[in-house]
């Protein structure tokens, strides 16, 4: 792909429960990178409630944005384009961002990007990475989603695999409930298993037969709840770090196991993770140790790249905007937006 110099892209992230805004230089230079978080919110609701997520997004949205051009040095008048996440995640979070975006590419006569959020997680391995490029395999990990994907070029994807039922995150929220930590839980499981013996208790590795891709985390969330349950009915104690601890194992070998299936069978010699859960410590040393035995170039992006944010969305609007991607005054939140859909 021809490379245009000297672009800048006001990129806006709203699919959940932070409201994000950065500008990113040429498509891997983060100008600056405005995070305003929700999580001390929605932790007294054990999870994200919507309709207070796009309240809150409202509130903070303008404000961000200031902030994102202010740090990078910049007005609007030194933008080129503005991209934003219109799907997946909660519709109303998506719809402030995107009408946002619509108001400023409009009274600017600027371009308007609509960016997949998945897309925009794979994206944010090039800021760090100046030498990847695609083809590679990215494995996607989030509180949403977990897919296994093939990255044919920039905007051109395959999924090779995708979770049956719960994702990754989400499984780690609901054990991590369970055994009394509360939310978000992926990192407080990943803490306290720090302490734990991941060979403490067998827990169950979902493998589909007719896709190997395909994960299935429904199962082993299921066998930590009845395992902690069993426990309690029978008046025994359990060690909550054993619990986490091994929990974990059964997650990280299975995502571990299929994305070296993939690479194997795929033969690209590059691997990246992306996604909330690739700044889980266990994962990116199992999947580091995993690439290294198989001389795999391994990516990973650093734990502010992982979350949301809008640096990513940045980095991913700008290839779109490269490759001619436009969208008009009609673009409107997709709450369950397939990769690869325009």
């Amino acid at each position: 792909m021809k490379e245009i110099r000297d672009i800048n892209i006001l990129a806006i992230e709203s699919s959940c429960d932070e409201t994000a805004a950065a500008v990113v230089h040429n498509g891997r230079e983060v100008c600056s990178n405005i995070i305003s978080s929700q999580i001390d919110l929605h932790k007294l609701y054990g999870g994200v409630v919507p309709e207070i997520a796009s309240r809150k997004h409202i509130e903070k949205i303008n404000q961000v944005i200031e902030e994102a051009l202010k740090e990078a040095g910049t007005r609007l008048d030194d933008i080129d384009a503005v991209a934003v996440t219109y799907g997946p995640g909660l519709v109303g979070a998506l719809l402030v961002g995107v009408a946002e975006a619509k108001a400023i590419a409009y009274a600017r006569h600027l371009p308007l990007i609509g960016v997949h959020h998945i897309e925009g997680h794979i994206s944010a391995n090039y800021i760090e990475h100046p030498e990847l490029e695609p083809p590679f395999l990215c494995l996607v990990v989030s509180g949403g989603h977990t897919h296994l994907v093939c990255v044919r070029d920039y905007g051109k994807y395959e999924i090779l695999g995708r979770t049956r039922d719960d994702a990754a995150g989400e499984a780690y929220d609901k054990v991590a409930r369970a055994i009394g930590l509360g939310y978000p839980g992926g990192p407080k499981i990943d803490r306290l298993a720090k302490e734990g013996n991941p060979e403490a208790i067998v827990f169950p590795k979902a493998h589909i037969a007719d896709a190997p891709y395909d994960f299935s985390f429904s199962g082993v969330k299921s066998a930590v709840l009845n395992y902690i349950n069993g426990c309690q009915m029978k008046g025994e104690s359990f060690r909550p770090a054993d619990v986490a601890a091994s929990f974990q194992k059964a997650v990280v070998d299975v995502l571990v196991d299929h994305s070296m299936k993939a690479a194997e069978e795929y033969g690209l010699g590059r691997f990246a993770i992306a996604g909330g859960v690739a700044s889980n410590s266990a994962l990116r040393e199992s999947m580091k140790e995993a690439c290294e035995e198989r001389h795999l170039k391994f990516y990973h992006p650093s734990p502010i790249f992982c979350t949301d944010n809008a640096a990513m969305i940045g980095a991913a609007g700008y290839y779109e905007y490269l490759a001619g991607i436009r969208h008009g005054w009609d673009l409107n939140a997709v709450p369950n937006l397939r990769l690869g859909e325009r």
